[in-house]
C-alpha cells in the first residue's frame, strides 16, 4: 500500500551504488591501473586480479563500518592485498596506488539507471541531502563531476562524526544539523546493513533499492524497490 505522498519532507539518499555507479566505475579504474601499473605481468588476467581485490574490499568496508578497523587499514589492506602476490608490501606504494585510484574515480561519471530522471522530479518537492560513509575529499568531486551537486543541499559523511553508517548516531547527526524531522524523513539507499538497518536503528523510514532481489534479513524495510523510477511511485 503506497503511503500519503506528502508525508515526507527530507529524503536521505546514499551515493555509492544508490546513485554513483561504485561497482562499475570502480572496475573501470582498476582496470585502468591494472594496465597502467603493468600489473599483467603478475596476473594472468584483469578478472582474477578484480577477483582477488573486490571480495576483500567488501569485507574490510564491512569491519570499517563496523569500527573494527580504522581508514587507513581500510585503504593499506584493500591494495596490498592484491599487491603482496606480485612481492610488493611497502606502505608508501600502497597509498601511492591509492591516491592514484581515487583520483581516478573522482572523474568517472556512471550513475545507476534514473538517477538523474527521479532527482528532477524530487528536488522540487522535497529536501534532498547525501548521507555517505565515503571519504570526505572524494565524495563531492564525485558528485560534482557527474552532474548529481545540484540537486542536493547538503552531503553529510561519516567523518563529520567519526560513526559510520550503520550507527544510529550518524542518523541522529544527519537528523539535527538538517532541522529533519524523523517521522518526516526517510532514507534511501542499496546496502542492507549500513542504510536498511541503520535506519531503522534510528526510527526512521526506509527505501530499499535491491536490484538483486537480496532477501531482507529479518526485518522488512518500509519499500523495497528494483530499479530508482519505483520511488516516483512512493514520493
Amino acid at each position: 500500500m503506497i503511503q500519503n505522498r506528502i508525508k515526507y519532507k527530507s529524503l536521505f539518499f546514499d551515493l555509492d551504488d544508490t546513485l554513483w555507479d561504485t561497482y562499475h566505475n570502480n572496475k573501470e579504474c582498476l582496470e585502468e591501473i591494472y594496465s597502467d601499473y603493468n600489473f599483467g605481468q603478475y596476473y594472468s588476467s584483469f578478472e582474477e586480479f578484480f577477483n582477488r581485490y573486490m571480495p576483500n574490499n567488501e569485507m574490510l568496508w564491512t569491519k570499517y563500518r563496523n569500527h573494527e578497523i580504522d581508514r587507513q587499514t581500510l585503504i593499506l589492506e584493500r591494495l596490498l592485498h592484491v599487491l603482496r602476490p606480485m612481492g610488493i608490501d611497502g606502505k608508501e606504494y600502497a597509498l601511492k596506488l591509492n591516491r592514484d585510484f581515487l583520483q581516478r574515480t573522482t572523474k568517472k561519471t556512471r550513475l545507476i539507471e534514473g538517477s538523474i530522471n527521479l532527482l528532477e522530479y524530487l528536488y522540487p518537492k522535497y529536501r534532498l541531502f547525501i548521507l555517505s560513509n565515503g571519504f570526505r575529499e572524494i565524495q563531492s568531486l564525485k558528485m560534482r563531476n557527474s552532474g548529481l551537486s545540484p540537486y542536493f543541499e547538503r552531503i553529510i559523511l561519516s567523518e563529520d562524526v567519526s560513526i559510520q553508517k550503520p550507527h544510529k548516531e550518524i542518523f541522529d547527526y544527519a537528523l539535527k544539523n538538517t532541522n529533519s524531522r524523523r517521522t518526516e524523513s526517510v532514507m534511501i539507499g542499496d546496502s542492507w546493513d549500513a542504510d536498511i538497518t541503520g535506519a531503522q536503528n534510528a526510527k526512521m523510514d526506509q527505501i530499499w533499492l535491491n536490484p538483486g532481489k537480496l532477501e531482507a534479513k529479518g526485518i522488512q524495510p518500509t519499500f523495497t524497490i528494483l530499479t530508482l523510477s519505483e520511488i516516483k511511485e512512493i514520493l
